[in-house]
């Protein structure tokens, strides 16, 4: 538990971490964190409440939450409007059995894997850093380990 985990390498698209929290903590540490970054929270999907309302099945307790820099989206949109279809950066917040909590965001230099552009690349790597810094923070304030530099791309 409690290691903060870069898997770009091995799964291409997520940067994560395990908390210590319980789920309804967590999301507050991860809005928080965000916040921080001057990232905003556009959306949040209660991931659990949906798959139980609409197919009456039972998942862990999980949020997905919408996260956004309007002034990084926009300079993404104008070069490359078709990048909106991977907007906002999603980050996770996930119930574990033992009371702490995954938090995994969408690591935006996934992105450059579906656009040539070079103004992509920059407004990706921004937008990691600032991920990083998130999940950074929470290893401070939360307990959880440093990410492993060594998985990431």
């Amino acid at each position: 538990m409690n290691a903060v985990t870069l898997t770009a390498a091995a799964q291409g698209y997520t940067i994560s971490t395990t908390v210590p929290l319980d789920h309804g903590d967590a999301v507050a540490a991860v809005r928080t964190a965000l916040a921080d970054q001057g990232l905003g929270v556009l959306t949040e999907i209660d991931l659990a409440a949906t798959m139980q309302a609409k197919l009456g099945k039972e998942i862990p307790r999980q949020v997905i939450l919408g996260a956004c820099r309007p002034s990084l989206a926009y300079e993404a949109l104008q070069a490359d409007p078709s990048v909106a279809a991977m907007l906002p950066c999603n980050v996770v917040v996930r119930e574990l059995d033992d009371g702490a909590s995954i938090v995994e965001a969408f690591d935006p230099e996934a992105m450059l894997s579906f656009s040539r552009s070079p103004a992509i690349a920059g407004v990706a790597a921004d937008a990691k850093q600032r991920l990083l810094a998130v999940v950074e923070a929470l290893r401070t304030t939360q307990g959880a380990t440093p990410p492993n530099r060594d998985q990431e791309s």
